[in-house]
This record gives C-alpha cells, sequence and structure tokens, in this order.
C-alpha cells in the first residue's frame, strides 16, 4: 500500500469523488447529464459518452488533490486513458489523487429488508489487477432498507468478509452498507448498523484499518464513534439520492465525515455546456462540497 496515499486519505482535508456508476445506473447518469437514451444504440457506445463525461470532470481545473483526496472508478474507466494516460496514472501523477476501484457486481435480491451483494467469483483476479494498475482501494455497495437485524447482519458480515480478503490483497476497502434515504426505519437501522459495525471494527487484526462510506445519519454526530475508532482509516458519506444542498447541510452537521459524493457532485453539470460553463459548474460544486467536508 502506497504510504504517501495512505497519510493523504487518511489526514489531509478534501473528500472522495464517486465516479464509479456502473451498466445499470450509467443510463441515468447520463440523461442527468443532458445525453438521452437515442444518443447511443449499445453499451459500448453508452461508456464512450460516460466515460467522455468523466473525463471531462477529472480534467476540470477545480478537480485536484488540493480540493479532492480520492476517485472512485468504475472497471472501464481504471481500463481507459485520460489525456494519454491510464486512468489511475492521470489521477495520482497528474491530480495528485489517490485512485479508488468499485469491485462489486451489483445487489442481490432482497432478502431480510435488505440486499447484499451479488457473488463475485472474479474478485481476487480483479483486485491483482488494479494493485497492478496503481489502485489504492476499493468500494463495494450493499443496501439497508428497513431495521431488520437479520439483513443488517448479512451486510455487515459479507462486507467486512470481502474487506479482509481485499485488506490481504494489500488494498484499502472502502466498505458501504448503505441505509436507504427513504427508510420509514431509517434511525434505527443506523443504530443497529453502528453496533454491528462496531463488532467488526473490534474484530480486525492488529495493524488492519478500513474505510467506511455511510448514508447521512438523522441525528448529527451519530457514527462519531465509528469515526473514533482505531481499525477506521475514514470515514466518507454517500449523498443517496439527497440533493446536494441538502447533502452538504447535512454533511457541515456531522463533524468528521467527508463526503463521496456522485450525483451530487455531478449535479448542473450537462454536455452543451461550454467549457468555461462546465468548468465553473463543478468548480463551484467543489467548492461547496469541500466545505461542509471540513466542518
Amino acid at each position: 500500500m502506497n504510504e504517501q496515499q495512505l497519510a493523504k486519505v487518511g489526514n489531509d482535508d478534501g473528500f472522495v469523488a464517486a465516479l464509479d456508476q456502473s451498466g445499470g445506473s450509467t443510463p441515468k447518469a447520463l440523461g442527468l447529464y443532458g445525453v438521452d437514451e437515442s444518443a447511443f444504440s449499445n453499451d459500448d457506445e453508452m461508456f464512450d459518452l460516460i466515460h467522455q463525461m468523466r473525463t471531462r470532470m477529472m480534467t476540470a481545473p477545480a478537480f485536484t488533490g488540493d480540493n479532492i483526496l480520492g476517485t472512485i472508478l468504475f472497471e472501464q474507466t481504471m481500463d481507459r486513458d485520460v489525456e494519454g494516460q491510464p486512468t489511475p496514472s492521470y489521477l495520482w501523477d497528474t491530480k495528485s489523487i489517490v485512485p479508488f476501484l468499485k469491485v462489486d457486481k451489483g445487489l442481490a435480491d432482497e432478502q431480510d429488508s435488505a440486499q447484499v451483494m451479488k457473488p463475485n467469483p472474479g474478485l481476487d483476479d480483479l483486485l491483482a489487477r488494479a494493485s497492478d494498475k496503481g489502485i489504492f482501494g476499493t468500494k463495494m455497495r450493499s443496501v439497508i432498507k428497513m431495521a431488520n437485524e437479520a439483513g443488517v447482519a448479512a451486510v455487515v458480515g459479507q462486507q467486512f468478509e470481502v474487506g479482509v480478503r481485499i485488506l490481504n490483497a494489500g488494498l484499502m476497502p472502502i466498505i458501504e452498507p448503505e441505509i436507504d434515504i427513504n427508510s420509514p426505519e431509517k434511525a434505527a437501522a443506523e443504530a443497529m448498523l453502528r453496533d454491528s459495525i462496531t463488532a467488526h471494527l473490534d474484530q480486525l487484526s492488529d495493524g488492519q484499518q478500513v474505510m467506511l462510506k455511510l448514508t447521512l445519519p438523522e441525528e448529527d454526530n451519530f457514527y462519531s464513534s465509528l469515526i473514533n475508532h482505531p481499525k477506521t482509516l475514514r470515514v466518507v458519506a454517500l449523498s443517496g439520492g439527497y440533493s446536494r444542498e441538502e447533502a452538504n447541510d447535512r454533511l457541515s452537521r456531522n463533524s468528521g465525515m467527508i463526503a463521496s459524493f456522485s450525483r451530487a457532485l455531478s449535479e448542473g453539470l450537462s454536455a452543451q455546456q461550454s467549457d468555461d460553463e462546465f468548468n465553473s459548474t463543478i468548480a463551484d460544486s467543489i467548492a461547496a462540497i469541500l466545505e461542509a467536508s471540513k466542518s
């Protein structure tokens, strides 16, 4: 694990940009960007268009390591180039931004009011390839819908089981047990989640740390014990469907959490904008998210 990258992610001001929309969420991301489904006729064309959008974001003047600690990439983005460099190398060598990779293969069907990750038989090969490409860490997402003890236990147990495999491969896992922001039992689910995560953190071996990516909680500073846990490198927040304004407002009230926003980061960006308009819009977005992350 790159010690310079570890120190940056663990200690510096900034936030994590999530540019990891996968096949299922790409059409929606493109639609919000002003590119409708008539613009592509197959997956290859769709992924070409989303890479153009991501490239435009990553090459924007404000998208630098002074503001952004890390960027989470989709596998195809890792395998493509930005300005003639492999994307992970461009991020670190040109922008001083630490590259992460989304490694899950999507969500299994709902059970016990939760969705664990689908089986991922190619994970070890993907981790080896990511390490060779200069990836520092990974991200994987599960979803909790209700305050169901069995569902929460299944999600957190799987996340940490896979997380230890990622640690053993020399990479830093971002563990993401998202709680649906529309859940009528959101606060109760958060209490179950905090207890479960704490128990799993306590079981990690000496010298092991993970990152956590959590839905912004109903009670301010509810996750402070996780932020301060010695086995936690950093706690980042997902926007989860909140507008950027609401996500930033909630984040600013949670000391020690930093953003890892996807939709809230790209909100307001459009394929129809001139480069000046685009760069100005993303600069304003980055500045607002950065300010909320400093609280």
